[in-house]
């Protein structure tokens, strides 16, 4: 599982126009899946994003997780987090996980961050998503667990 975490000011997923899911302060997920993935594997990256420190304190040290300032996660479905280019020109995603597979594991994920606690908002799996992101900081991690 591979997930491109962005600290957010604001987020957003448009489908056809229309708004999918929104939120403001929080971090934006570009989540993927890959053949070995399972359950524990998606409650163990939820449980890794929720406890992540990275939103200053007081003294302007990144000291506070989502749950302390209120923030929300937006969780954006990527298979092409698996891509691989190393050869040609054109990319394969044989490593991606087929969404038989994936898409019980995204749903799974996504209801583990909210049994946490958290506001969740996400996209829609396998939609063609037009996702406006407003990187706050900028604070990237790529966050990675292979079973």
């Amino acid at each position: 599982m591979r997930v491109v975490l962005q600290r957010v000011s604001r987020a957003s997923v448009t489908i056809d126009g229309r708004t999918a899911g929104a939120i403001g302060r929080g971090f934006c997920l570009l989540v993927g899946f890959t053949h070995g993935d399972t359950a524990p594997t998606a409650d163990w990256m939820a449980e890794k994003v929720a406890g992540l420190r990275l939103f200053s304190d007081a003294e302007g040290k990144m000291n506070l997780a989502l749950e302390e300032v209120g923030g929300a996660v937006l969780v954006v479905s990527q298979f092409t987090l698996y891509g691989e280019a190393a050869k040609g020109r054109r990319p394969s995603f044989i490593d991606a996980a087929r969404p038989e597979m994936a898409i019980p594991l995204y749903e799974r994920f996504v209801a583990a961050l909210r049994s946490r606690g958290l506001e969740v908002a996400t996209g829609e799996f396998g939609a063609d998503m037009q996702v406006e992101i407003h990187n706050d900081g900028p604070v990237t991690l790529i966050l990675e667990r292979s079973t």
